[in-house]
């Protein structure tokens, strides 16, 4: 991005752990994520780790000691940035969120579609991809899958695709007031597990929250979405043995 932000904001959460390498991948093709692991030293955990994202969502476990995520988004201007593999959305300081007793400030928030996450081998048709830092640089992401819904468009998106820059390297501030919080649904039930980024460098040691309930967004703002990137997403990873827990 080459908006005067702040430096932390400027990298997509497929680049926010290993900004020095600049090998070029892909979603498609010879630079797919079969082969992220061999394009740079730096990714050799796409190919090599054991702890990757996206997963399949199965077999949760219940956990009732599990707590509610405490979300403290603020309404602000957003600077919208096309990084060439997405849509960021990058946000001032000032919201946060509390999740497992450890506060995680809101750096940014991205689109996949279809959505990275399946439940029980189902995939929904999009994604947004919340990314969250704590003070001592650990990483937590809250999945939101959305599900078409013709009668019920996303007050969020409403805001920001109008503006949606539609060329890689592109940046535009967006007028309109955002709140992230129009981007979560009614029911604040989530699974969690130990995963990724889901882009190279695939860096492991990211706190996953994924909502259980999907949230609704318009046909054309689905269609907006996928002129722009038909394909954006991750195929799922082997969960090697780790647990997925539910907190209600």
């Amino acid at each position: 991005m080459r908006f005067p932000v702040l430096p932390v904001l400027v990298f997509c959460f497929a680049s926010i752990a290993t900004a020095q390498s600049t090998a070029h991948w892909d979603y498609l093709g010879k630079e797919g994520p079969l082969r992220w692991g061999k394009l740079d030293p730096a990714y050799a955990a796409c190919s090599e780790g054991h702890e990757q994202s996206p997963i399949d969502i199965r077999n949760a476990r219940l956990n009732k000691a599990l707590q509610p995520i405490e979300f403290h988004y603020v309404t602000g201007s957003v600077i919208e940035e096309n990084n060439g593999h997405t849509i960021v959305v990058n946000v001032k300081p000032g919201s946060y969120i509390v999740a497992e007793g450890v506060r995680y400030e809101l750096i940014q928030f991205h689109f996949h579609h279809p959505a990275e996450e399946t439940v029980k081998g189902k995939y929904s048709d999009m994604e947004v991809h919340l990314v969250h830092k704590s003070a001592d640089g650990k990483l937590a992401v809250v999945a939101v899958r959305m599900a078409e819904d013709v009668a019920k468009p996303n007050a969020v998106l409403a805001a920001l695709w109008p503006q949606i820059p539609r060329a890689k390297g592109d940046t535009v501030k967006v007028t309109d007031m955002v709140n992230p919080g129009g981007l979560l649904p009614a029911d604040r039930g989530y699974w969690t597990y130990t995963g990724s980024l889901t882009t190279p460098p695939c860096t492991e040691g990211v706190r996953w929250f994924v909502f259980e309930e999907e949230l609704a967004l318009s046909r054309d703002q689905l269609r907006t979405f996928g002129t722009l990137y038909r394909m954006n997403a991750r195929p799922i990873q082997e969960p090697h043995g780790r647990k997925i827990e539910a907190n209600e």
